[in-house]
């Protein structure tokens, strides 16, 4: 009698309890339907058609000086003009602002006018020579 041959590794593949799965790799969210294949599949198939013809000017001897790749495009729109989206002006962000913008500046003006006062009221104080006393 033959034996059955070993399992494969993905089968004998337990996740670590410590660590969260990837949702790729998560056989509840893993969707391999037909369909889902397919509309991958042709996905892949726009891209490659995409990349090629994007190569294809890219590498042309007699190129235009400017190539449209319309994936540029909508990337840089997505970036520059469609900032709304992805960022919402709420307090913590106003919070955020100033504590990152303003904090700084502030901090840094208090530092170097108690030391200007400092160095002042020891000149005052003639502990410390004016500098370019010489010449006065």
């Amino acid at each position: 009698m033959a034996s059955a041959p070993p399992p494969s590794a993905a089968k004998l593949y337990r996740p670590n309890q410590y660590v969260s799965l990837p949702a790729e790799l998560d056989p509840d969210t893993y969707d391999t339907s037909p369909e889902k294949l397919r509309a991958e599949a042709e996905r892949l198939a726009i891209r490659s058609r995409l990349k090629r013809q994007y190569q294809l000017q890219l590498n042309n001897p007699n190129r235009p000086a400017v190539i449209e790749n319309p994936a540029l495009i909508r990337w840089v729109f997505a970036k520059s003009q469609n900032v709304y989206p992805t960022f919402r002006p709420t307090p913590k962000t106003s919070f955020l602002g100033a504590v990152y913008g303003l904090a700084p500046l502030i901090f840094w003006f208090f530092v170097l006018k108690s030391d200007r006062d400092r160095k002042e009221k020891h000149i005052q104080e003639g502990k410390v020579k004016r500098p370019f006393s010489v010449f006065f």
